[in-house]
């Protein structure tokens, strides 16, 4: 289909797991400057508001972290209107106190990643884009309201930490990140988040936590793809209970962020 037929307000970006969503109606393919997105987009209306889903790995996992196409799914949401992008994803827990099941809203990342493209700002036009803060305030103040609303078992903040992938961390990096004192470990929000900013798009991260990773006690046993597919799964049904009354709670206007502001002030002319 067309999309130039199509627009929506808030765009989703499902994790490992997390294939389809509730509520949508149509299916659009998307041509970008960038190439293909990683999926056919599904756009309905979810508590009154058009939302545009797209799973990051496609709708059957065939693309590894490394090997998905962020600027092209990013820009897919921007062509369609999009103004808050929500991205949900599984993590492995780089502290005692974050347990599996819990969510983590995040404030921060590290990159770990390399080779990745990871901006839309290859020239002429320079912008040097502010990434002090680079997730939304306000829409991370919702998510955790939601949360705790609905009693699941949420931190106000945290470090991700993102690797390349794909493979998991070997014990000695797991150590590292954990005294650090990095919260959870990721192999995607970068450079989604970078890339969002820079279209001025609000960007709120909801981790799920799905095991504790390998170099954070002593004990804890060597993470299987299997084992996380299994945790997410099971608590899956809460990531959705979640995403739906954020949806309802995110106000028309961007009044209270900076997201937008930040393009203008990053323009080099």
């Amino acid at each position: 289909m067309n999309e130039e037929k199509y627009s929506a307000e808030i765009g989703v970006f499902g994790g490992s797991g997390f294939y389809s969503f509730g509520g949508v109606a149509k299916e659009v393919r998307i041509n970008t400057p960038y190439g293909p997105p990683s999926d056919a987009i599904s756009i309905g209306e979810i508590e009154g508001t058009r939302v545009a889903f797209l799973p990051r790995h496609g709708n059957k996992h065939t693309l590894p972290p490394h090997k998905v196409n962020y600027r092209a799914n990013v820009w897919a949401m921007h062509s369609l209107g999009v103004t808050r992008i929500i991205s949900p994803a599984a993590c492995g827990s780089l502290q005692t106190n974050i347990k599996p099941g819990d969510f983590v809203i995040s404030d921060q990342f590290v990159d770990r990643t390399s080779g990745r493209s990871d901006t839309f700002c290859d020239g002429p036009s320079v912008m040097h884009i502010s990434t002090a803060n680079p997730y939304c305030q306000e829409l991370r103040s919702i998510a955790v309201d939601v949360a705790r609303e609905h009693g699941i078992t949420v931190h106000d903040g945290g470090t991700v930490v993102v690797i390349q992938g794909p493979r998991f961390s070997t014990k000695a990096e797991s150590k590292w990140f954990s005294q650090m004192g990095w919260h959870v470990v990721n192999m995607t929000q970068y450079p989604e988040a970078v890339l969002a900013a820079e279209l001025g798009i609000c960007f709120v991260n909801l981790a799920l936590v799905t095991d504790y990773d390998a170099g954070l006690m002593g004990n804890v046993q060597e993470v299987t793809a299997s084992e996380v597919m299994a945790v997410f799964n099971r608590n899956s049904q809460n990531l959705k209970s979640l995403i739906g009354p954020l949806i309802r709670n995110i106000p028309r206007e961007r009044i209270h962020c900076r997201c937008l502001e930040k393009v203008s002030q990053a323009i080099i002319s």
